[in-house]
């Protein structure tokens, strides 16, 4: 997790740097379907990154959450086999003493 964080700060600080540095350039003309509008390259290079970063988050986030919910279930799995293996043991502890 780390890692992606830093991957992270590393993309934004460049995406940041390259679009101050380059805030002097001539306005960008961006057309999309019916749109059409002419804006600064650094809210174009900062309206992208952003963009992207949400488009990640969205397709990120059902993962992540079913990860959850697999992770809870297998801790409860754990926690009923460890009770299992406690109540076998202790059967098998009062088995033999029984036979005597």
């Amino acid at each position: 997790m780390q890692i992606f964080q830093g991957l992270s700060l590393g993309i934004i600080l460049c995406a940041a740097i390259f679009a101050i540095q380059n805030s002097t350039a001539p306005p960008v003309a961006m057309k999309f379907l019916l749109w059409n509008f002419e804006t600064s390259l650094l809210y174009t290079v900062l309206g992208s990154v952003g963009i992207g970063m949400l488009i990640i988050l969205f397709l990120w986030l059902p993962r992540a959450i079913r990860a959850s919910f697999r992770t809870r279930n297998l801790k409860k799995e754990v926690d009923f086999l460890k009770g299992e293996m406690k109540n076998h043991a202790e059967e098998s502890k009062k088995s033999p003493e029984e036979g005597r």
